[in-house]
């Protein structure tokens, strides 16, 4: 294939005639972190660890602090400018880095696991974080690194010998992180605007689901009913992950409700991500069989904040669909609760304690079929239970609307990453073409 005009092929690939093929340490000063001693008399230093570095983002919160010496401080400080990367991580995570800027106000020192990049003056130290970010998220850091166990450790030798292009152009190189600094900033904002609809939808749920507000129209005292009322209860048929694949039928294993941001599933849209087991039907029971409407409970939790955790299931084709282990199957006795208010109904905080109150265990939070049945549920009307959900609803297909915009914008971040950090597309035009 022949090669574009202006440029060249190297050991990393093909890049622009002014761009060259250097070693991370000709760009930089690379310091690998290690474990400070403590000294008694020195002063209280904050100091940061691999959980404060994110992928372009340093946690603050949860700085610790440690006695130690000026000597110690100085070579390990941290300032605007520098570049931190995990030096010791899961394989995948190994390399994750950020540009520690302004924004963070107090100087801190580096702990053991990290390492300190910091560019050399000719060098952008923001292009420099992008350059790494891309290497991370492109396995280039996992490929070089040397894994012990579970862990991966990137090496200050090896991130040092490591060969990457880079633009000869210091105003390239920061015309290139600026574009990707504009586009961070936007999904950022968006970040921020999803963290405030989430939180604005759980407002309006407490004060709608308890009656504490009540919607136009609505009126007079709710009944409280017992679970028991409502629903019968059985468990699920009990297969392990390792018997799940993509063949059979359609099958909800409790660590999926678990780690699942929704409140319901659907099996039409969602069946080809919902793994299957590879059964007769016959055997399981009638109450394992996931209907339109049924409420499914996971019956434990590793942590307080999962044990009221649930799914409700969205079946009117009848689709087989089999609950799992560790679930509990609520069907519905009476037509009390509609369909579309028990994808939100069961999430007040009165529930999730009363959960709580009647949950058992120490390392594992469990509830039984017994229990489930004493808690008890605020029922308004059906007609101002339909418009209590249709108004979540919108506040739900709202928030979808922003993870939609978000999940674009990522992906227009990814390919601008891959032409802007590799010369395929130019935002300063070489020194030849405007001679």
């Amino acid at each position: 294939m022949e090669m574009r005009p202006g440029y060249k092929e190297t050991e990393v690939g093909v890049i622009p005639e002014d761009w060259d093929v250097f070693a991370v340490r000709q760009m930089g000063e690379v310091v690998t972190g290690k474990a400070l001693a403590v000294h008694a008399s020195g002063k209280q230093r904050p100091y940061l660890r691999t959980k404060n570095v994110f992928d372009g983002r340093i946690d603050i919160e949860d700085v610790l602090t440690m006695p130690m010496t000026d000597e110690q401080f100085a070579h390990f400080r941290v300032r605007s400018g520098d570049v931190l990367l995990n030096e010791g991580q899961s394989i995948e995570l190994v390399g994750r880095c950020s540009l520690y800027s302004d924004e963070y106000p107090e100087p801190c020192a580096m702990q053991n696991q990290l390492l300190r990049f910091r560019a050399r003056d000719g060098v952008s130290s923001a292009f420099a974080s992008y350059l790494f970010r891309r290497c991370q998220a492109t396995g280039v850091f996992a490929r070089i690194a040397l894994q012990t166990t579970s862990i991966a450790h990137l090496g200050g030798s090896r991130f040092e010998r490591l060969r990457l292009a880079w633009p000869n152009s210091e105003s390239e190189q920061r015309a290139i992180a600026e574009a990707l600094s504009d586009i961070d900033g936007l999904l950022s904002g968006l970040d921020r605007l999803i963290v405030k609809k989430r939180d604005l939808k759980q407002a309006a749920m407490q004060q709608l689901l308890t009656g504490m507000t009540r919607l136009p129209g609505f009126s007079g005292e709710w009944p409280v009913k017992k679970f028991a009322e409502l629903f019968n209860f059985s468990g699920g048929y009990s297969a392990s992950r390792d018997q799940l694949s993509t063949v059979g039928y359609c099958y909800l294993h409790y660590g999926d409700i678990h780690t699942s941001s929704k409140t319901f599933v659907d099996v039409k849209a969602d069946y080809q991500d919902i793994p299957k087991l590879d059964i007769a039907l016959k055997r399981v029971s009638s109450g394992s069989l996931l209907e339109d409407g049924d409420v499914v409970f996971v019956d434990a939790s590793e942590d307080d904040e999962g044990a009221s955790k649930h799914v409700v299931v969205v079946n009117a084709d009848n689709i087989p669909f089999i609950s799992g282990l560790h679930t509990i199957v609520a069907k519905a006795k009476t037509e009390e609760l509609a369909h579309s208010y028990r994808r939100y109904c069961f999430q007040t905080q009165a529930i999730r304690q009363q959960f709580l109150f009647y949950a058992v265990g120490t390392k594992v939070t469990g509830i039984s079929k017994t229990n489930i049945a004493k808690l008890t549920i605020p029922v308004p009307s059906v007609v101002e239970q339909t418009a209590i959900a249709e108004v979540l609803m919108d506040m739900d297909a709202e928030l979808a609307a922003l993870e939609r915009r978000r999940e674009k914008t990522c992906a227009l971040k990814q390919a601008m990453m891959q032409e802007l950090l590799t010369g395929k597309t130019r935002l300063v035009q070489p020194e030849a073409a405007l001679a």
